[in-house]
């Protein structure tokens, strides 16, 4: 039996497993997992607490088995679970979208989340020029990376969007040769949105998405419908996007739930 912690960084909720642990098949554990649970990923975590700040190497395996380079809120949930084993107020989060150095303050977690990059190698999106309010599938979209591609569309109401009818043919556009996150935006202040976010990878639509913030948030900044501090809402919570010096960090809450075991699959490879 495999223990796991549970956490949820504004309503995006993750199973984190300590990477010590033998697992033969961590893409059909998550998937299962997930499954079970209804989480929206789960991270497997090496602490290497011998550093200053310490370190962990983050993995996150998504509900289709598939692994993610980034996630925000994954991250913020992964940084406040080696706080707690380590008594850092810092972490440094080893992802495959590079190293990530995160704050814990109580529940309160800041991670830095990179450079947003628009150019179309780095997206990757199937064009010579930054895709900018370009019209696919209905929506003007701009194509971002923020540790995984997303596709933004800014729209009057997202409560207007159904995003599980109209994102899928975003998400799997030919554009996007390795898929992509699609972000629904609307105004709702001054440097304020709403968000909806249907997830590559889960296949769905999440209470939150870190990643989508920040792409709202460099998005918007690029087309001048906001400053370097955009406030986002998801229907899970509120997170705070700081793109000062062009980096952008991604603040909000995090919450400890009850965690478990759960069985460990055998490796696919030795099924009979």
């Amino acid at each position: 039996m495999i223990p796991y912690d549970r956490y949820h960084g504004t309503g995006n909720d993750f199973a984190i497993v300590d990477a010590t642990e033998h697992v033969p098949d961590r893409g059909a554990f998550a998937q299962a997992l997930c499954d079970r649970l209804g989480v929206d990923g789960v991270l497997f975590l090496a602490l290497e607490d011998a550093y200053t700040p310490p370190r962990a190497v983050m993995t996150l395996f998504q509900p289709d088995a598939s692994t993610a380079d980034m996630c925000g809120n994954g991250a913020r949930c992964a940084a406040r679970w080696v706080a707690e084993r380590t008594g850092a107020d810092s972490v440094m989060l080893d992802t495959q979208a590079g190293t990530r150095r995160a704050d814990v303050d109580g529940e309160t977690v800041t991670v830095e989340m990179g450079t947003p990059r628009f150019d179309p190698a780095e997206v990757p999106v199937l064009r010579d020029d930054p895709m900018v309010e370009e019209s696919l599938a209905g929506y003007d979209v701009t194509a971002v990376h923020t540790g995984v591609p997303h596709a933004v569309a800014f729209v009057d109401d997202v409560d207007d969007v159904d995003v599980e009818a109209d994102a899928p043919a975003i998400r799997s556009h030919e554009a996007f040769p390795e898929g992509a996150n699609v972000t629904f935006a609307s105004p709702d202040g001054d440097g304020e949105f709403r968000q909806r976010t249907f997830e590559r990878g889960v296949e769905g639509e999440t209470q939150s998405c870190g990643t989508g913030a920040v792409a709202i948030a460099a998005v918007a900044h690029r087309a001048g419908r906001s400053g370097e501090q955009v406030r986002v809402r998801p229907p899970g919570g509120e997170l705070h996007v700081d793109l000062s010096g062009g980096r952008a960090t991604l603040r909000g809450a995090t919450e400890q739930e009850e965690g478990g075991e759960a069985e460990a699959v055998p490796a696919r490879s030795l099924d009979v």
